[in-house]
């Protein structure tokens, strides 16, 4: 039996109270291990609690995930030219919703120095 204290946490947010933004992955690999692994270590240095997703079915990445868990973000699958969409809610939101958008702008810190 499920009571409040033992119940999973729901990754259910409003929309109306979510902060939402996207950014289109140009990394040449996509969403793979190393930028996973980034995206969910910046997603947990904030409180707030924050989702992505694919732009289409067929990506796989329509559902919204939990950005701090990197067995679901890698699930996504997400290839190059794929739009990356984030929503966060909580005291945080905003300041990840950026945090995040600016690393997949960046190819995850990946591009050579030039």
């Amino acid at each position: 039996m499920t009571t409040p204290e033992t119940r999973p946490e729901t990754t259910a947010m409003s929309e109306e109270n979510s902060v939402q933004g996207s950014a289109v992955i140009t990394h040449e690999i996509g969403l793979h291990a190393r930028p996973s692994v980034k995206l969910t270590k910046l997603a947990k240095t904030f409180e707030s609690q924050i989702h992505l997703r694919g732009e289409s079915v067929g990506e796989g990445g329509a559902s919204w995930v939990d950005a701090k868990s990197i067995v679901r973000v890698m699930g996504l699958k997400l290839r190059e030219g794929t739009t990356v969409h984030f929503r966060a809610a909580g005291p945080d939101a905003e300041a990840a919703i950026d945090a995040l958008i600016g690393l997949v702008k960046r190819d995850f810190d990946e591009r050579p120095a030039a």
